[in-house]
């Protein structure tokens, strides 16, 4: 799936997530705590969508650019942003069209799980990064497919399609499941080296109404949904 096939239900997407417990009180929040201080620091939000990550880190003093494959995404960027945020439409598929050692920061929120192929991706992400620049990254668990489709095999590669609701309209995404020994060794084989692994609780600012209710009862402190990663470029 191209990340233009967003074009297709860009503004549904983001009403949907603009109170959505998994991006703006899971996802969101994560990627940001894990993100630390960005002040000052050069980062490259990649697949970074209708821009809510990238205005956030803006907001703390990053000098933000966003990249993504969705030209009616990155115009509800632009609308979110204003001009102060460089937006490039390019294809994390091919190389990026910026300077070696270009960014401190890589954000890469919920977008790698699109891909099949993680080395071309991973290799110019090393690329723009400077040496010891962090990489900072979400993806779909892979144990989750464990639980929800239990026949799958967790060991292989493979590609599945899944229907959400993104503000009453229906959308189709294609997703790749790969197993967390491959998640690693990919990023360890393009030249990172793993600082963190994280599967945070949600936001304690999550509205009740919005937890399962396992989590809102206090049973529970977290719910498997989302891996999240701090690599440094080595």
């Amino acid at each position: 799936m191209s990340a233009d096939h967003y074009d297709d239900f860009a503004a549904s997407y983001d009403a949907e997530n603009q109170a959505s417990l998994l991006n703006t009180f899971y996802n969101k929040p994560a990627i940001l705590d894990l993100a630390g201080d960005v002040a000052g620091h050069r980062v490259l939000d990649v697949g970074c969508g209708s821009g809510p990550i990238a205005l956030a880190l803006h907001e703390r003093g990053a000098l933000v650019t966003g990249l993504d494959g969705s030209p009616a995404m990155l115009a509800i960027a632009r609308e979110r942003l204003g001009e102060d945020v460089p937006l490039h439409v390019g294809d994390l598929a091919q190389p990026l069209p910026f300077d070696d050692d270009a960014f401190d920061d890589v954000v890469a929120s919920l977008v790698l799980h699109y891909l099949e192929d993680w080395g071309c991706p991973l290799a110019e992400i090393r690329r723009v990064l400077r040496p010891g620049g962090r990489f900072v990254v979400s993806i779909n668990h892979p144990t989750v497919r464990v639980v929800t489709h239990p026949d799958d095999g967790y060991f292989e590669t493979y590609r599945y399609t899944e229907t959400f609701e993104f503000d009453g309209r229906p959308a189709a995404l294609t997703m790749w499941h790969r197993p967390l020994r491959d998640v690693l060794r990919a990023f360890t084989d393009a030249g990172f080296r793993i600082l963190v692994v994280d599967e945070p609780a949600p936001s304690p600012d999550t509205p009740a109404e919005l937890l399962p209710p396992r989590i809102a009862s206090g049973e529970r402190s977290a719910f498997l949904c989302f891996l999240f990663l701090v690599l440094e470029a080595a």
